[in-house]
């Protein structure tokens, strides 16, 4: 089968993406906290910063995004037991405040933790890989992993093991909700993503 270019994806991508946010409203952040401190702060920390590497810090992310995934891990959109069981129990209210507190929190420095990775990693983020029709990540995602609101989530300092988890979901299609990176994905090795995913960890 001949995949759709990587141009094409990212076209209908951000059309679908601008929708589906526009449709988002502003949440309280204080009423968040509160869902936060009782729900989300064992996995993701009480102020974002998870500190397990499996589990994503949420700090300082896009509301919008936010927002998205947890509506999406409700639908089963994308896929995920224990998401699912935590988001089942939230409102829309609900998960805009919480988006809104995750938002409004400063994400923490990561740092790489295999230094010897960075440099490979950096060429892919920057300049992505020509041979494999693999864009820059930064295209989307930003120079400092800032992201693109409302359109591209922040990355900057993510969890390297994280990253690579998803990555490896997107590649297999077991996470469905970004067509664009289950495309880019597949096109990467193991060694590709384990470098992309440190230097991910090493922006802030």
């Amino acid at each position: 089968m001949r995949r759709a270019p990587v141009a094409a994806l990212l076209a209908a991508l951000t059309l679908m993406s601008t929708g589906i946010f526009a449709a988002t409203t502003k949440g309280d952040p204080a009423k968040g906290k509160e869902i936060v401190d009782k729900v989300c702060a064992a996995c993701h920390g009480a102020d974002g910063n998870s500190v397990i590497p499996a589990n994503p810090s949420l700090a300082g992310q896009h509301s919008e995004y936010l927002y998205k995934q947890l509506t999406e891990f409700k639908t089963q959109k994308r896929k995920n037991p224990v998401m699912l069981g935590m988001a089942a129990t939230l409102s829309d209210d609900d998960m805009h405040n919480v988006a809104a507190y995750f938002s409004t929190q400063k994400a923490k420095e990561g740092g790489a933790s295999d230094k010897t990775l960075i440099a490979a990693g950096e060429k892919i983020y920057r300049g992505g890989i020509a041979a494999k029709n693999v864009p820059a990540c930064m295209a989307c995602h930003g120079p400092s992993g800032a992201g693109i609101p409302v359109q591209y989530p922040r990355v900057a300092g993510q969890h390297s093991a994280y990253v690579i988890g998803e990555l490896n979901l997107f590649r297999t299609g077991e996470r469905a909700n970004g067509p664009m990176m289950n495309d880019i994905s597949a096109r990467l090795s193991d060694q590709e993503i384990k470098s992309v995913a440190e230097y991910i960890q090493s922006l802030h």
